[in-house]
């Protein structure tokens, strides 16, 4: 699915309007809380939020952080 989104302002920032087909696939609605996070490739990632996300992202981040060099003899 791709979609086109529109940029708008709110307030001093700017919001994106995602229309209803974009959340019924987060299964997330007005109020909800949706998490925006990188992708190796330099793209963005839009997923709802899960309530371990961020306890877990915290977790990998330190494993990454100490284990970097074996990851990276990993990934050769």
């Amino acid at each position: 699915m791709v979609l086109e989104l529109k940029l708008r302002k709110v307030g001093n920032s700017v919001g994106v309007v995602l229309p209803k087909e974009a959340l019924a696939r987060l299964n997330s609605g007005e109020g909800d809380t949706v998490v925006l996070t990188d992708s190796p490739d330099g793209s963005f990632r839009l997923a709802s939020d899960q309530a371990d996300f961020g306890r877990q992202m915290k977790v990998a981040e330190g494993i990454i952080g100490r284990y970097r060099n074996a990851l990276r003899e990993l990934a050769k």
